[in-house]
């Protein structure tokens, strides 16, 4: 297969074929704006990361001889905001460290901004980056805080959209600067960095209990979803994130595997931990086993391939033809939509039962049972207190487990002051009446 424009290869000592995007020296010395820079050695991401260069090599060429960019290509103006938001999505930033599922979030938060109007009627996309000052940057704060949806806020503003906004235009005005520094203002390279944010009252994320968490897999398992209760318990045992158990992330080979036959490795895709859960432990009175009902429940899980998580499709139910399906994972959102309509139909699952309450529930757990910072990221896998803490609610459990400890406090406390009490009062009854009481003792010799 032929290169594509303005690429080369070059073999790397390892033996391998790195490829570079090189625009040729002629259109160099006529100030081309895009830059020179390595494609990595996969093939595909460098054919992908190939074309959107050339894209814009040629709306440049076409900028330089005068002709117009045809309307027919779908290329933001080069140095826009549109073009800041591309190259963003197409940034390592974007593509390591943003999840999957959030993805489609992140691209109607892009929508939003470039699609707002100014004064003159433009969208604020095609507008050179260079333009967006801090004073600009307040303006369309206000204008993030007014609902364009269909949801009615009651003429509330959006604070927590707004904080959103903000925050991406932030990391994103960044992000592209680095990259390419000559499309920013010198002076303001981020024009986000400040801005003033309304303070808010920020909610709590739900959680659930043990109890609800069981009922929800007993449940699920009676209407035939194994996969969702065993996720469910997955998040709430061994507090793994729900996308990840999801993607395949929790494997039939970490579990009881024949090198560790009493514990369940549990990969957090997100911060490239492991946390291996001990199931059990022999003591003198016999086995104890931590998680016996978490293991009942992934007892009732078909074993359809490595990953824990999968379902069968195609498979057809005429007697006459065998059976032919094929275990596939399950979409994140499918997935989710099953925990909706299951909670419910089962009794005693809360309307606000999610596979993130779940795991909510959980980290809360390691809390009520009152286990050190220490200790609770060791399963949690928490890499600061801060992000450990965030997870665990102020429930009812802890708020009396944290009063009894303050009153036990005030009771040692007035304990140890008794003693002292008690012996000033003994020698002020057992004093002399001169020592005790000096002007009674002047007034009875006198």
């Amino acid at each position: 297969m032929d290169l594509p424009r303005h690429v080369i290869p070059k073999r790397l000592s390892s033996g391998q074929i790195a490829y570079y995007y090189n625009v040729p020296t002629k259109y160099r010395k006529l100030e081309c704006s895009v830059v020179n820079e390595p494609l990595g050695t996969d093939f595909a991401k460098m054919i992908e990361r190939a074309k959107t260069l050339n894209e814009q090599f040629d709306e440049w060429d076409l900028t330089r001889k005068g002709r117009p960019v045809s309307p027919g290509v779908l290329m933001p103006k080069y140095g826009s905001v549109d073009w800041l938001f591309r190259e963003y999505k197409i940034s390592d930033a974007f593509l390591e460290k943003v999840a999957k599922r959030s993805r489609s979030d992140y691209e109607w938060a892009m929508e939003q901004i470039c699609d707002i109007l100014t004064k003159n009627g433009e969208r604020v996309g095609s507008r050179p980056v260079k333009f967006i000052t801090p004073r600009a940057a307040d303006k369309l704060y206000a204008k993030f805080l007014v609902g364009t949806g269909k949801k009615d806020l009651k003429g509330k503003p959006r604070l927590r959209t707004g904080e959103k906004l903000v925050g991406l235009c932030r990391k994103a005005w960044r992000v592209v600067h680095r990259l390419f520094p000559e499309e920013f203002d010198k002076q303001v390279p981020n024009p986000w960095t400040g801005v003033t944010l309304k303070v808010r009252a920020k909610g709590e994320k739900p959680a659930v209990t043990r109890d609800e968490v069981y009922a929800f897999a007993w449940g699920a398992i009676d209407k035939g979803y194994p996969e969702a209760a065993a996720t469910a318990v997955i998040c709430f045992e061994w507090l793994q994130r729900p996308e990840n158990v999801v993607m395949g992330h929790m494997k039939w080979s970490d579990y009881r595997a024949p090198g560790a036959p009493t514990t369940i490795r549990v990969i957090h895709h997100k911060t490239g931990t492991i946390a291996p859960h001990p199931l059990e432990e022999e003591t003198e009175e016999g086995v104890v086993r931590f998680y016996a009902e978490a293991e009942e429940v992934l007892a009732k899980l078909p074993r359809l391939g490595v990953p824990m998580i999968l379902r069968e499709v195609g498979k057809k139910s005429k007697k006459e033809k065998p059976n032919e399906g094929v275990a596939v994972p399950w979409v994140y959102s499918s997935l989710n939509h099953v925990v909706t309509r299951l909670r419910k139909n089962i009794d005693g699952v809360p309307s606000h039962f999610t596979l993130d309450a779940c795991r909510h529930g959980g980290m809360t757990e390691l809390e009520e049972a009152e286990l050190t910072d220490g200790q609770g990221r060791a399963l949690s896998t928490h890499k600061t207190q801060k992000a450990y803490t965030g997870y665990a609610k102020r429930t009812q459990v802890r708020m009396l487990s944290a009063t009894r400890k303050r009153h036990a406090h005030v009771l040692a406390e007035a304990a140890a002051k008794a003693p002292a009490n008690e012996a000033e009062t003994n020698v002020q009854n057992g004093a002399p009446d001169g020592v005790q009481n000096g002007k009674e003792a002047t007034a009875k010799s006198a």
